[in-house]
């Protein structure tokens, strides 16, 4: 019995030495030498202050920027990255009436506010709300859309805007895993600096 219990007890010391401590500082080594960026957290700054992270998106009605996809969870006035609030969907399914009624009054926003004509079809991701609520790409398709009013509200030429767009479509990942999209806050930092 004895001896049963001192191997089970090498076992558990060297599965913890091996699993608990060793794996993880290997795996922390890896990702801090060939991933540095996304192992920090992908953090963008502005004048050497973190203004926000590429993989969290960030809401503004601001039409002098790009918009986001909508969250579910309506980010948190003045959060910052410490303090972004809970992520999370509304878990509204097809024949709920209150899906029907923000996807309805999201359409007619979006359009409203980027002077769309009824025959422009409004993009998925700009009238659902996503499954995290915290969405950091839009569509090219969405990004494009919105060039007249941001070219319009920073008094720039809608061709310089739309040149910006085009430079900042990501490509699907090893060109075929996912769809081309468009970081929303990447898009915004390029704008601001050209001005």
């Amino acid at each position: 019995m004895k001896q049963y219990l001192l191997i089970a007890l090498r076992m558990l010391a060297i599965m913890t030495l091996l699993t608990g401590v060793i794996y993880p500082l290997f795996v922390t080594l890896v990702a801090q030498v060939f991933y540095t960026d996304q192992a920090n957290g992908s953090l963008l700054s502005r004048d050497g202050q973190v203004i926000g992270s590429a993989l969290i998106g960030q809401q503004t009605d601001d039409p002098r920027y790009f918009w986001w996809r909508p969250s579910a969870v309506e980010y948190m006035q003045g959060a910052t990255l410490n303090n972004l609030g809970s992520s999370g969907a509304t878990n509204y399914g097809w024949t709920s009436a209150t899906l029907a009624n923000e996807v309805a009054q999201r359409h007619a926003d979006f359009r409203q506010q980027n002077d769309l004509s009824d025959s422009v079809p409004v993009p998925d991701e700009m009238l659902f709300a996503s499954g995290s609520g915290l969405d950091p790409h839009i569509s090219p398709e969405a990004a494009r859309l919105q060039i007249d009013r941001v070219a319009s509200a920073r008094g720039l030429d809608p061709e310089t805007v739309a040149a910006l767009v085009e430079q900042h479509i990501e490509m699907p990942q090893f060109g075929f895993l996912g769809q081309s999209r468009v970081n929303v806050l990447r898009l915004n930092l390029a704008l601001d600096a050209i001005e």
